[in-house]
Formats: structure tokens, sequence, C-alpha cells
């Protein structure tokens, strides 16, 4: 059997982005989740020094290594070792590696809807089964320690992530020790998305790691650092898998590049920098929270962290690719439909990044403001056939 994994509907509105600018469109790419700033300058001055001295290859940084082991005492008082640390090609392979690591095939996993649709369909192209649980405001849009307790049967594995993506909503400390907690109980494996660490946008958002030192933590150097396309994450495993992992990762990848792995060391040492971009997104944020809800896209879930803003549309439509698709051609501002988070309910949300210029998140508003105020007085139907 071949395993069914459905299409990643933000890179249809992409490429339709990309066909417009061809032809002399101006578009404002609000649709995927990467920053619009590069690399740290000094990561970058680095990288040009490399490339004129070094041949490069097959090569995994120990100094990097344990950096990030470092990283884990400073920002959440837990000890991690360097061999605990396994360097990837961005935080795709990390799932695909934590995920074969910690379950057979037919395995059922569970994960909040709405979540990050590569969740869903790496875990189908593993013949692992996703067990979406259905989280809504009441929820914040997250998994809850009780929802997780009240499953029958019992999933063998959970996925957290926590800011979270499309919503990003963070979970609590004490509901994060809760679902901890349960796993233990449990016997559930717990794999924590924390690539959106460091963008938060009040309290900071805990690792799984302080309240399960045996979850497996995925992160990635794609956006805080903002080296999304240098293609650099890494795992933190426990002592147990570190062999697993690391025969994984030497069979299907082989390394990192060379070449990010030597930029996000000194990425490392760039944070004034990294929180300026911060600072950005939290002005973005601010712009469109107050923005939004004239415009008719007032439930929004709280965007606790991360880059999102991901707003119930469904007093215009109730197919979120067709709407994406009409914003993007009448106003050349490209989103990402609710469907990749939330196959069932996703068709009434779009979701916002705001991991753009401040001067594009209002260029932005401008022009999209009059779209929605015209469909605000025809009926939904009408509106999409426009």
């Amino acid at each position: 059997m071949i395993a069914e994994v459905e299409p990643f509907y933000a890179i249809a509105v992409s490429r339709l982005a990309h066909d417009m600018e061809a032809a002399g469109a101006s578009v404002i790419h609000m649709e995927f989740g990467q920053p619009s700033t590069g690399a740290p300058a000094r990561s970058i001055a680095l990288a040009h020094e490399v490339l004129d001295s070094e041949a490069m290859g097959y090569w995994e940084s120990v100094p990097l290594k344990d950096r990030i082991a470092q990283s884990y005492g400073e920002n959440y008082g837990v000890g991690v070792e360097r061999e605990q640390v396994i360097l990837t090609c961005g935080a795709s392979p990390a799932f695909v590696m934590a995920l074969s690591c910690l379950f057979r095939p037919g395995a059922r996993v569970a994960l909040a809807r709405p979540g990050y649709v590569a969740y869903r369909n790496t875990l189908k192209a593993l013949y692992l089964e996703p067990v979406e649980m259905e989280c809504g405001p009441d929820e914040r849009f997250q998994v809850t320690a009780a929802a997780l307790d009240a499953l029958d049967p019992v999933p063998e594995g959970l996925i957290v992530a926590s800011p979270a993506n499309p919503t990003g909503t963070v979970i609590a400390p004490d509901e994060l020790a809760a679902i901890a907690e349960v796993c233990r109980r449990k016997g559930i494996k717990v794999v924590s998305d924390e690539i959106y660490h460091g963008l938060s946008y009040g309290a900071k958002a805990a690792s799984m790691l302080e309240f399960l030192p045996d979850a497996v933590i995925v992160n990635s150097f794609s956006k805080y650092f903002s080296m999304a396309g240098w293609r650099l994450g890494w795992l933190v495993v426990p002592p147990a898998l570190i062999d697993a992992a690391r025969a994984r990762m030497g069979s299907l990848f082989l390394t990192p590049p060379v070449l990010a792995q030597k930029a996000g060391l000194m990425a490392f040492e760039c944070r004034d920098e990294l929180d300026g971009h911060v600072e950005t997104y939290a002005r973005n944020r601010a712009i469109l929270l107050e923005a939004l809800p004239p415009m008719g896209l007032g439930r929004i879930a709280p965007p606790d962290g991360a880059f999102y803003i991901y707003a119930d549309a469904s007093e215009f439509t109730d197919d979120s690719l067709a709407l994406c698709e009409a914003l993007l051609r009448d106003t050349g501002v490209a989103t990402a439909p609710g469907i990749d988070f939330d196959p069932v309910n996703g068709r009434h949300f779009i979701r916002f990044s705001f991991a753009v210029s401040t001067p594009l998140v209002d260029e932005a508003v401008r022009r999209i403001g009059p779209w929605f105020a015209e469909r605000r007085v025809a009926s939904p139907a009408s509106a999409m056939m426009r």
C-alpha cells in the first residue's frame, strides 16, 4: 500500500502568488511562516569566509551541538548532554526521525486540530495513524490534559506544539506539566515541536523537557534565528534513543549543510539583532489585531507566540481555499487556507503570517480592508462568485 498524503494547499496559493509576480503584479507574501529577514549579519559574513576558504563536506559540528545543549540550561534550567543533540536538515527531517524512532507502523499518535499540516501528513507517510483532537476557542486551540486523559483507546504518542502553528497559542506551564503527567502515567511518548520558541509576546514558552525528560524535542534555525533557507535544525532525544536517531540521520540525510552549521553557531551570538526581529513581529501583531476585527475577522485565536493570526472567516466563506485565491487575485495579498491545518473546520479559517516588514503589513491592511468591506454587504455565495 502507498500512503495517502494530502496536498499542502498554501503551496498552491504561493505558486499562484509567484506566477502573479512574474507577470508584474505586486504581491505581499503572508502565506508561509518564514521570516522576511535574512540570517544575522555576522552569520552571513562568516559564511562568505567559509565559502572562500573551505571545501566543506560531510561534517557534524561538535561546537554547535555543545552550544545547543548549553542553551537548554540557559533557557529552561534543564541539563542536556551533547550526544543527545542530533543536528538535522531542518525541522521536517527531524520529525521523520523522531516519529520513526519512537513508533512502529500502525501506532496511533494524538495531535491537536487545528495543527501544522505536516504533522498529519508525515504521520500518514510513515504509516502511523493520526488521532486528531478537535481543539476550539474554549481550549485555546490546544491539547489539554483532560482531553488527552479521556482518549480511549490510549494513543501510543502525542505531538504538542507551543507556540503552535497556525494559531500562535502557547500552553501554560501548569497545563504542560499536567499533560506530561498524563503521558507519564499512561506511557504516551511525546514529540514536542518547539520551533517557535523565542517568539513570544508575553511569558516565555516552557519546554516539555522541564516536565518530561524523555520527551523528544524538535527545533530549528528557521524561525527565531531567521535562517529558513539554510535548512538546519535539531532533535533532542533521551539517551536511550541516541543510537537510533544517529543511525537514521546518517542513513537518510547524512549531515546538515556545513555552511549552515557554521553560520548557525555564529547566530547564537546575534541575540540583539534577532530580538529586534521579535520586536518587529510584535508591532505587526498589534497592527493586525486592531485592523482585522472591523473587517469581519474578529474571532481570532490568541496569538501568544509565533507570527500568525488564525482568523475565523465564516462570515465570508465556507471554502477557505477559494477565499484565499480570490483575495490574492484581487488584492495581491497571499494568505494560507485553514483547510491545511484543520480538514474539518478549517474551511472557515484563514491564516496570516506577520513575519514580513511592518510597512508590508500596513500595505496589506490597506489593500484587504476595502475588499472585505465590500463582501460584508454581500452573501458569502455571491462574494465568492466575483
